[in-house]
């Protein structure tokens, strides 16, 4: 890797995250005009995360290491405009220099929710109000993978230290400011309830905003930024208010009753009174009028585009801003039942001056008003419809503030968008809502209908496309750079691959693989030497999607969650963000990137939902869209995730995201759809849990009826990590050793086996039992082969030089011993140890040295845990294990060449949790 290159990506992608931290910022209230802060204001500052500011959630979408961070107090310090009362910063330091933080030790998924706060006096406070004229207060919250967050006190819900802490402050100030420093949306209807209300003038999501969130902050409250993010999510003054909240968190089977009608859908067309702050809203320190122009109509029937053309113009006189417009539709109920209103476009404008304007176009395609027939209730089942009668357009800055405008476009009789099949439809009975009457003040009332059940016979649609085998020819002298260049045909290629070879390239090793960049999720391609010799290189993928992960320890940039990168509803932002990350990624050897996520919002306590975007599926899709777009631009790959129904961490690799075919495609994977369609994604990841009792790895109908051919997909699918698959046609027991399921699935890439696992198999799987057994052809193997080296033929990987895996490092001695105790390295070293230790080896011969780790991780086998070694300061391998239930296991590492002298051996635990109890050193 070409350190240059890494700090050059790095410089250049500090900046732009910035602005995307601040744009994503949203503003709820603002009364009486308190921010932004003027230059006679004082500010005081209560609760730790002005110190211990969260930069984002946990788990695999989250654990960047970052070579800063900027907190919300260095932050302010080092904006000249913000004055802080330094007397109760003071009063904070101290006590969490006595309370630190506490990470749960670091381990998977073990960090609390949240973090205990300071107690306060009535005197501390009024002794703050004394000097300062206004307060801003700090909620944190943090969520990740393998937990949901929860209804309850501390997650969900304000604790009671943190109740009284407003209370108090609202008590004895006039003017406080409430910042969410959280991940999710939490729990807002105390601003109605809380004594001293009246106070709290001034609420704004900060999110958790990367390693610049700080500084973005400050931009926006010290008005040097007016606010311009606005919320993807509704935020309703109870959980219970949420349609999916009865069947969330089930184990065995998440029924999606609300169907189509999740987030704003529901509430705008069912209960709109249960809304605090509605899908959209959001707040600048100016205003705005939007006028529509001129409304144009191209085409006709569902090739038809509407064009929308805006004026915004900034009334305000003091504060320059960026705008969002929001466009909305209200369809015709007709047969199918329809949302009341539904996001149909949107742009942002750019920076506006008081009393200037700007102009934004807003297309929409006819298709986009198209609904899914899944019934036949309209004559066309299993298609895409344009119902008859008026669809009228609204056009604001939130959904519920956006009004009528004058581009009526009206249908005359049913119009035929995309006739399809019918794919992925449950085969368990049960009711979906759907509108019945309305009432007399807009609303509708709810009934249920049954979701139709699958009809097809998945046997005979697989038997129909099966694909012809190659005739294996052997060793014929191609390469895969023979391939790229034209110079051979990818089947021919792949004809001169024995059944061995191709059921190797099917699996990816990780994690922290060594034949790629250290500390990596995956390693895939060219892992034996027999696919080497082929010219196929071994190709990487790192976490994402809020950075590069890296579990030896090499830093990388971390910008905004996901969802504050959707509340910028900023599509050329997001773009030159990801293209930024892109680069980033091709200086450290990374090919793709293991994000975005686009899993919808279903529900508040998704303990997940800070990696992806919205509860909208429109929005959510653009947005990955640009974000691919912007990774593509710069050579490398977007790996969008998880595909599909994705939207709970309780029980991940076993519930059952049970939904019907409407409300899978016009929800669920509509962002799919944009991202392959818009953003030409190339790589796409398969989610743990079954769909509508088929394993998302193993099912046929997400991964090759509906993706590859309708949506005309070319690139590679790969799982989950450590995934399970069944029989696609007779659902059944799952396993992570079916990938022969997986593979007639066409979901191409096992991810992931051990270190070195690909050529033997290390996991067992059925791939070659299930050839010999017929179960699984030589077309299908052949098929997935080809997917892989066609997507590995678009990576950088091609253009570097095609290199053998050395897998023995050299590394260079000390003259002199440092003080204290020296270990011979031909030795076991006892240590029983979970934090950072140093240890002096010496060497008395020249040899190759294999590492072994002794060690225990007390979680379940999806956990992740790693520790990194250093020699004479210089990174040599990373030991990495998942939870082993705490039961003791030997990690192998590499050999490293050592000549006489001494080492120091630094033990860096970049992932804690684990317990090193022994690294065993012997001679190879």
């Amino acid at each position: 890797m070409n350190r240059k290159e890494i700090n050059d990506a790095q410089r250049n992608l500090v900046s732009v995250s910035r602005q995307a931290a601040a744009e994503g910022i949203v503003l709820l209230r603002n009364t009486d005009s308190i921010l932004p802060l003027k230059t006679h204001d004082v500010v005081s500052l209560f609760g730790r995360c002005q110190i211990d500011t969260y930069r984002s959630g946990t788990g695999s979408g989250g654990a960047v290491n970052v070579p800063y961070a900027i907190s919300v107090l260095e932050g302010f310090r080092a904006n000249s405009a913000i004055t802080i009362n330094e007397e109760l910063v003071a009063v904070y330091q101290e006590w969490i220099a006595n309370n630190p933080f506490d990470d749960g030790g670091g381990a998977w998924a073990a960090e609390p929710w949240f973090q205990q706060e300071m107690s306060l006096s009535d005197d501390l406070v009024a002794s703050a109000s004394a000097c300062s004229n206004k307060a801003m207060v700090f909620i944190g919250r943090t969520a990740g993978e393998d937990q949901d967050n929860a209804d309850e006190q501390g997650s969900y819900r304000l604790t009671d230290r943190e109740i009284d802490m407003i209370t108090k402050v609202a008590s004895h100030f006039s003017d406080v400011i409430v910042v969410m420093n959280v991940t999710n949306i939490m729990d807002m209807s105390w601003l109605n309830t809380l004594e001293h209300k009246q106070s709290l003038k001034a609420v704004l999501y900060s999110w958790a905003a990367g390693m610049e969130g700080g500084h973005a902050l400050a931009d926006i409250v010290s008005g040097q930024q007016s606010p311009s993010g606005r919320l993807t999510d509704t935020i309703a003054h109870h959980l219970s208010d949420y349609p999916s909240s009865p069947n969330f968190g089930r184990k065995d089977r998440n029924l999606y009753v609300e169907d189509i009608y999740v987030g704003y859908r529901y509430f705008e067309t069912f209960q709109p009174d249960s809304v605090q702050f509605e899908f959209g809203a959001g707040l600048s320190y100016t205003a705005f009028t939007r006028e529509l122009v001129d409304f144009s109509i191209h085409g006709e029937g569902a090739k038809a585009l509407l064009i929308f053309d805006i004026k915004v113009s900034n009334i305000g006189s003091h504060y320059a801003s960026k705008e969002v417009v929001q466009l909305y539709v209200e369809a015709p109920q007709g047969q199918l039942g329809k949302p009341a209103k539904v996001l149909i476009g949107f742009a942002k404008t750019k920076v506006i001056e008081p009393n200037q304007s700007d102009f934004v176009k807003i297309s929409v395609p006819a298709s986009m008003l198209a609904s899914y027939d899944d019934s036949g209730v309209t004559g066309s089942r299993n298609s895409y419809v344009i119902e008859s009668g008026n669809y009228q357009f609204f056009m604001g800055d939130s959904i519920r503030h956006a009004k009528h405008i004058a581009a009526d476009y009206h249908v005359d009789s049913l119009v035929l968008v995309e006739s399809l099949s019918e794919a992925c439809a449950p085969t368990y009975s049960f009711e979906r809502i759907k509108p019945a009457k309305k009432t007399p003040n807009g609303v509708y009332e709810s009934c249920l209908e049954t979701v139709p059940v699958r009809t097809v016979s998945l046997a005979e649609r697989i038997q129909e496309n099966m694909p012809t085998p190659l005739d294996i020819v052997g060793d014929q002298g191609i390469k895969l750079i023979d391939v790229k260049q034209g110079k051979a045909s990818l089947s021919e290629f792949v004809a001169q691959m024995t059944p061995e070879q191709l059921a190797m390239i099917v699996r990816g090793e990780g994690m922290c693989s060594p034949k790629v960049t250290p500390g990596t999720a995956s390693a895939f391609g060219g892992l034996s030497d027999s696919l080497f010799n082929l010219g196929i290189p071994v190709a990487a993928a790192a976490d994402g999607p809020s950075g590069i992960r890296m579990d030896s320890g090499h830093k990388a940039t971390q910008v905004p969650i996901g969802t504050l990168l959707g509340c910028t509803w900023n599509l050329a932002l997001n773009e030159k963000l990801f293209y930024l990350i892109g680069k980033e990624l091709r200086a450290n050897h990374i090919d793709t990137l293991l994000g975005p996520g686009i899993n919808i919002h279903r529900h508040p306590l998704n303990g997940r939902n800070f990696e992806y975007f919205s509860e909208d599926p429109l929005l959510t899709g653009v947005m990955a869209a640009a974000q691919t777009r912007g990774l593509a631009n710069a050579g490398v790959s977007g790996t969008i995730k998880h595909f599909a129904g994705n939207d709970q961490e309780t029980a991940r690799v076993d519930v059952d995201s049970v939904m019907s075919e409407r409300a899978l495609r016009e929800i669920h994977i509509k962002p799919f759809e944009i991202a392959v369609k818009e953003g030409k994604a190339s790589t796409i990841m398969t989610s743990y849990n079954p769909v509508n009792g088929h394993w998302a790895a193993s099912n046929y109908d997400l991964n090759t009826t509906i993706l590859r051919n309708e949506w005309g997909f070319t690139g590679i699918v790969m799982t989950d990590w450590w995934a399970k698959m069944n029989d696609p046609i007779n659902a059944g027991k799952e396993s992570k050793t079916f990938t022969s399921f997986m593979i007639r699935a066409q979901n191409d890439l096992y991810m992931v086996v051990e270190h070195n696992g690909a050529e033997s198999n290390i996991m067992g799987d059925d791939t070659l039992e299930a050839l010999a057994e017929k179960t699984l052809t030589l077309g299908e193997l052949q098929r997935s082969a080809m997917n892989i080296c066609r997507f590995i033929m678009s990576t950088p990987v091609m253009e570097r030089a095609l290199k053998a895996y050395e897998p023995i490092q050299a590394f260079t001695s000390l003259d002199q011993a440092p003080k204290g105790l020296i270990h011979q390295a031909e030795q076991t070293l006892n240590l029983h140890t979970n934090v950072n230790t140093s240890v002096t080896l010496e060497v008395n011969e020249t040899a190759n040295y294999q590492f072994h780790g002794v060690m225990h991780f007390d979680r379940d086998s999806l956990a992740q845990s790693a520790c990194s070694l250093f020699l004479n300061g210089e990174f040599s391998m990373t030991l990495p294990t998942n939870g082993t239930c705490g039961d003791c296991v030997k990690v192998e590492g590499l050999q490293v060449k050592l000549h006489p002298g001494f080492y120091v051996l630094d033990i860096d635990f970049v992932k804690p949790g684990l317990m090193l109890e022994e690294i065993v050193i012997s001679k190879a």
